[in-house]
């Protein structure tokens, strides 16, 4: 490889000579080999926009010349279109606090810049400075927690949109499926008739909550504490720097952010980040669960429940033939199991920070950014490759609800408990339906009614029995004024 010689604080170093990095990137590169992961794209988009919008504040402060501005708006701007992706190499595990992300930004727009001014990249002296310039009035103490939460806030719509189309496709079956009444399962054990759309329906309300956590949580994301720069007292920016900066980043994000109460309290602390990252996790809760029904339910065919039918999307099996598994809902349990290891990296790391600074912003920033993303791919994935093609088994659902003896619940107000328990017992022992087991003790004038001890007749039973579907319903059955 063809190396150019480049000097920083500490030296001289060698640096690839199609590199738009320079010597501290470069310095990061030998010293952190360690997973071979680059930065996710919203953690240089969002550097990258902190800078852009720097050199339009600084510039209109006049205290960065228009010409030198104009190339670092231009270079910064082309970073966050995406080009140049090549150039971002540190790896996540890195110095603490972000300095080595921050200083490849800056060499990779300062070479950027100085090259749409006509300067090479093998030039002795660029007229852009990684330092002076593009990191004007900046910290990697101030511009890395901004970036985070800017990067989040960037992805957040789409993953925003992911989530409301899972809650779409649910909310669809739940129509789909109201009519087929189905046995509750309370403890993996019968329970009470529902309806199969009931189900999905409660399945779609808890993404629905899941959503508004989070975005409650985004929120707290838009408090910008960029313009604290080194420990949060604002060195070396212009007193009107961070109000400006924050209109310039909220232009550029198109989405409302806001200024700091607290500089110190934004620099320090990564609770916010935490608390986003809790609130991923919690849908994270809410969606293993349902992969997990799903699996459940569409469980056999031969020997399980199978009242849903996933799609079949690939073989299940490289022995079994005709074997179809769950593999979208085996998949979103594996991305959930995950996304709960990043959360609790984040908040590990989280509350590992010293006095004016968290040092371990790399990896809440690493695990952040991923979590999104990987939340984003498989939702998308599940919605549109399982839930949207799912189909319901009523022969299956019905058959198992015909064989359910607790529907003798619903008898417990016209017989009593301990007479529907004796009822159950019986059919379960005999393999008998409650209505079978309820007729052979009417005829013996065994079954009563627990107010007027008086004989309970087969059409009261079925006035309670005869349509399941009223259970699933709710009120008091074959109750006058029981609803």
């Amino acid at each position: 490889m063809d190396f150019r010689i480049e000097k920083d604080s500490l030296g001289e170093m060698q640096v690839p000579a199609g590199a738009y990095y320079g010597p501290q990137t470069q310095r990061a590169v030998q010293n952190f080999p360690v997973s071979g992961l680059r930065p996710y794209r919203a953690f240089v988009w969002s550097m990258a926009c902190v800078k852009r919008a720097a050199a339009d504040v600084n510039r209109d402060l006049g205290l960065l010349d228009a010409t030198l501005a104009g190339a670092i708006v231009a270079a910064a701007t082309e970073v966050m279109d995406g080009q140049w992706a090549d150039q971002f190499v540190v790896d996540p595990f890195q110095a603490g606090a972000g300095t080595s992300h921050n200083m490849n930004i800056n060499e990779v727009i300062a070479s950027r810049a100085s090259e749409l001014l006509g300067v090479g990249l093998g030039a002795a002296k660029k007229p852009v400075s990684a330092n002076d310039h593009v990191n004007m009035a900046q910290s990697t103490n101030d511009t890395i927690p901004t970036a985070i939460r800017l990067g989040c806030l960037w992805r957040l719509p789409e993953l925003l949109t992911a989530i409301d189309a899972l809650t779409t496709a649910l909310n669809a079956k739940a129509a789909e499926f109201d009519d087929i009444v189905k046995s509750g399962r309370t403890h993996l054990q019968d329970a009470v008739p529902v309806r199969l759309g009931q189900e999905f329906g409660g399945y779609a309300k808890a993404v629905v909550r899941d959503r508004e956590r989070i975005a409650r949580a985004a929120d707290q994301l838009r408090r910008m504490p960029i313009g604290g720069t080194a420990t949060g007292t604002g060195l070396n920016a212009h007193p009107e720097y961070h109000a400006r900066m924050v209109r310039r980043l909220t232009e550029l994000l198109g989405q409302p952010l806001y200024e700091s109460d607290n500089l110190f309290e934004g620099m320090q602390s990564m609770a916010d980040m935490a608390d986003f990252s809790a609130s991923i996790r919690t849908l994270t809760i809410t969606l293993t669960r349902i992969a997990n029904d799903f699996r459940l339910l569409s469980s056999g065919p031969s020997t399980g429940l199978d009242e849903i039918r996933l799609p079949a999307v690939q073989p299940g099996s490289s022995i079994m033939p005709g074997k179809v598994n769950p593999v979208l809902a085996e998949m979103l349990n594996m991305a959930c199991y995950h996304v709960q290891g990043c959360d609790l990296t984040v908040a590990l790391a989280a509350q590992a920070g010293q006095l004016e600074l968290n040092v371990m912003m790399p990896i809440i920033a690493h695990n952040l950014f991923e979590m999104m993303h990987v939340m984003i791919g498989a939702i998308n994935a599940f919605t549109t490759k399982c839930v949207v093609g799912l189909k319901a088994n009523r022969e299956k659902a019905e058959g198992w609800l015909a064989k359910n003896a607790i529907v003798a619940t619903a008898l417990n107000p016209l017989i009593g408990y301990m007479a529907a328990a004796e009822l159950v017992k019986e059919a379960m022992k005999r393999n008998i339906t409650i209505r079978e087991a309820a007729a052979e003790r009417i005829a013996a004038g065994a079954l009563l009614n627990k107010d007027t001890q008086q004989p309970v007749t087969l059409a009261e039973v079925d006035a309670v029995l005869g349509d399941l579907r009223k259970l699933t319903e709710g009120g008091i059955q074959g109750v006058a004024g029981g609803g």
